[in-house]
């Protein structure tokens, strides 16, 4: 694994640890405080059109990247509980992706693979 990645993870555990979180910490609540934090994520979003989410303000991007910054953070934490290679399994899931979505059927067309 990057050792970017550990070192947030083992920064992440000391932070739990200091405040006795670990026991908060199950598969299933940090599944739950991922879901809730990609909604406050998508909340910034609620209501713009698709040209005003292309063009956000500084102050809005700020907003923006700390929901980024705890949706990361929760998956960081999700993954360490469960010991998955977050890298290795994006790595895994692109190559999936590459074969599901072949460029000569899918280029240009947001078509789910089951509609090819």
């Amino acid at each position: 694994m990057n050792a970017e990645i550990r070192a947030l993870q083992d920064a992440l555990r000391a932070f739990a640890r200091e405040r006795e979180w670990e026991q908060f910490h199950s598969p299933k609540n940090l599944a739950s405080a991922l879901s809730v934090e990609a909604a406050e994520l998508l909340e910034h979003f609620q209501w713009m059109t698709e040209e005003q989410s292309r063009a956000l303000s500084e102050g809005k991007k700020n907003d923006i990247a700390e929901e980024i910054a705890d949706v990361f953070l929760y998956l960081l934490q999700l993954s360490d509980k469960l010991d998955i290679d977050v890298l290795a399994a994006a790595r895994q899931k692109l190559e999936i992706n590459g074969a599901k979505y072949p460029v000569d059927l899918a280029k240009g067309s947001s078509k789910k693979y089951s509609e090819f």
